[in-house]
């Protein structure tokens, strides 16, 4: 199944490929009836495209002999632009897209001129990026399937494997696509539970299209879903901390995907689940400004032990400093 815009691009290709072509060859190429050929050579006809008829009972269609498409044509910021998307690209963790990355740069070089050849020449060698690397190495085409299955609103069927091991098959109407926080999610109404889930892609075994389709919720955000359900999900300890602070000066401090803030009448509240309180002691105390901790009682603790730890630093620097006076 072709979106309407690979139609017209490969419409566009046969005709430079071929001296002419009939609306029936380009029917069966496009999986459409001829009536919908025609549809496609009006578009390129009003983008300046001169696509001609040639009538007869052998018909069909074909460029004004000696036009050629003029080569592709970018202004520096557009190379800038693409150069660093493909460079961003290759450091997702997707290791089968390397070779796609790299031919894609290739194609780019081709077909620029040498003053802005030179400048993305310049970015490849001296530009580093360091994004936050994948934990987890994810398929290409988990990716390419799954996002052309959201965009058409196509079912899929898909092998997945929890976090114990155990592997369920599941029907999907994916969503959203999404990459946070080192990994690959895909978002979605899951049959088999009933509700919206969200599904790593590294645990991802297999993926089959449907022949059913479905409809996309309107106002599903699915950015916002991902955020609040990562938030959200159980650890060993939930933390509930009232900042004395307000929303616009905390807000940048705390990532999405670690804790949810409520904005209230007495201040912040903070709620975050955590395996180690010690870790969320340490996240507080960063934070800088003044808190109340609310619950667990075993918070406090791992509080007291951070402070003891901060007090002898300090104990021990000012014995240092006291036996080693600069002269």
């Amino acid at each position: 199944m072709y979106s309407p815009v690979s139609r017209l691009l490969i419409v566009l290709n046969l005709l430079q490929a071929r001296s002419s072509i009939t609306a029936k060859e380009l029917a069966e190429r496009l999986e459409v009836n001829t009536r919908s050929v025609r549809r496609y050579i009006i578009m390129l006809q009003d983008l300046g495209i001169p696509v001609e008829t040639e009538r007869g009972r052998y018909g069909g269609y074909r460029l004004r002999p000696g036009f050629k498409l003029p080569p592709l044509m970018w202004t520096e910021e557009e190379a800038v632009a693409v150069t660093l998307g493909l460079q961003a690209v290759k450091l997702l963790g997707s290791g089968s897209s390397q070779p796609g990355v790299a031919s894609a740069l290739a194609k780019v070089e081709r077909v620029l001129p040498r003053n802005i050849l030179e400048q993305v020449q310049a970015i490849q060698d001296m530009v580093v990026l360091q994004p936050e690397a994948a934990s987890d190495q994810v398929s290409s085409r988990w990716v390419s399937l799954l996002s052309m299955a959201a965009y058409r609103g196509q079912r899929s069927r898909i092998t997945y494997q929890a976090k114990d091991d155990q592997q369920t098959e599941r029907v999907l109407d994916c969503y959203s696509v999404i990459y946070l926080q080192k990994h690959w999610y895909a978002i979605g109404y899951c049959h088999l539970r009933q509700d919206i889930r969200l599904f790593r892609l590294d645990r991802i075994r297999n993926v089959e299209r449907c022949e059913e389709y479905f409809t996309r919720p309107n106002t599903f955000d699915a950015l916002a879903y991902a955020l609040q359900t990562i938030a959200a999900m159980p650890s060993r300890w939930l933390a509930e901390v009232l900042l004395e602070t307000t929303l616009e000066q905390i807000s940048w401090a705390v990532p999405p995907t670690f804790a949810t803030l409520e904005e209230r009448s007495d201040g912040i509240l903070l709620r975050a689940y955590d395996d180690d309180l010690d870790h969320l002691a340490r996240f507080l105390v960063h934070l800088g400004c003044p808190f109340l901790v609310m619950q667990p009682p075993e918070l406090l603790e791992a509080m007291q032990r951070l402070g003891e730890k901060i007090t002898a630093m300090v104990v021990q620097a000012q014995h240092y400093q006291m036996h080693h006076k600069l002269p």
